[in-house]
């Protein structure tokens, strides 16, 4: 029978060297307990209604009382219960049927960032496996459309699976390589989320060493070059007027603040906005210098999410192209 206690700190195995010392570099001294106890525990289960299969949330909840869901912000649907319950919600048949959705706040807060209005046209270039494309298809109220863009076969048919799942109507899939679509629909879409491709930092946990089994300073170089291509074919498929988040779920600013820089630098129409933040939630400013380079000064509107017991490791800056 296996043992049932948890196992001593001491015992677990350390992060990797490399992003130990991002941490000593990223946190201020407040923050660095809160985060580095993150690492060696389990996280609430972050979870929302989906107002798209129309249930009442008067409804859902008792279906729920016994995992005592605790609301986040009532308002927006949002709710966790405690890690424990994680298998008996993942399998709750409210989660088969689309009712309710697990999704964490740091993700959430990446389309309340991009404000997405009823009756848009709107890009998610980096869609699977499409809680965010559900997510703004709520907020649009099915009005509109959504390009939902992913290039990997397999990623792009759960994603698809997912959103008929949520009853998303108003997203249109693609196959696509989202590094080309900027090229090929110019200034079309008045808002773009761009979660990046990323060294996928937030998965980062002690209590299981193979989630950074495939992590190494040079994944996040590799991550940083995708990304600026992608974002640089976000901008352009973005039309005047119009705005632009890009987020990804990587701590490193060679991955965050240096790839808004380098867009900033490469074009002179495009400009960063403070964040709406309608959920608090733990966060430190962009990074404005890093490693001795100077950063765009505004980048200081740029959010870090701190990972904690509740949140992930997230970045989230919002961009306006300048125009009518």
């Amino acid at each position: 029978m296996a043992d049932p206690r948890p196992t001593p700190l001491d015992a677990l195995p350390p992060l990797p060297a490399a992003f130990a010392d991002l941490l000593d570099a990223l946190l201020p001294a407040a923050w660095r307990d809160t985060v580095l106890a993150s690492y060696t525990e389990p996280k609430t289960v972050v979870w929302r209604l989906n107002p798209l299969r129309g249930h009442d949330p008067a409804q859902v909840l008792p279906a729920l009382a016994a995992l005592a869901p605790r609301p986040i912000d009532a308002a927006l649907g949002v709710y966790e219960v405690e890690p424990h319950w994680r298998s008996a919600l993942t399998h709750h048949p409210l989660v088969e049927q689309g009712v309710i959705y697990i999704q964490g706040l740091a993700s959430m807060a990446a389309v309340w960032a991009l404000q997405p209005q009823p009756g848009e046209e709107v890009l998610d270039l980096a869609a699977a496996p499409g809680g965010k494309t559900a997510l703004m298809a709520a907020l649009m109220g099915n009005q509109g459309r959504i390009a939902a863009v992913e290039p990997v076969r397999a990623r792009f048919h759960r994603m698809r699976a997912n959103l008929q799942r949520l009853g998303v109507r108003c997203a249109q899939p693609y196959l696509k390589d989202g590094t080309v679509v900027g090229r090929l629909v110019p200034q079309r879409f008045a808002r773009v989320l761009l979660d990046a491709p990323c060294s996928s930092q937030a998965q980062f946990t002690r209590l299981d060493p193979t989630s950074w089994q495939h992590w190494s300073p040079r994944k996040v170089r590799a991550s940083a070059a995708l990304q600026a291509r992608l974002i640089h074919s976000a901008a352009e498929a973005l039309r005047p007027g119009g705005v632009l988040v890009y987020s990804t779920c990587s701590l490193s600013p060679e991955e965050n603040e240096c790839i808004v820089d380098g867009l900033l630098r490469a074009r002179d129409d495009m400009t960063l906005e403070p964040l709406p933040w309608p959920v608090e939630l733990p966060a430190l400013p962009g990074l404005t210098a890093w490693h001795g380079q100077t950063l765009h000064p505004d980048l200081s509107l740029a959010r870090r999410i701190l990972p904690t017991r509740r949140t992930d490791a997230f970045f989230i800056a919002r961009l306006r192209k300048r125009g009518a």
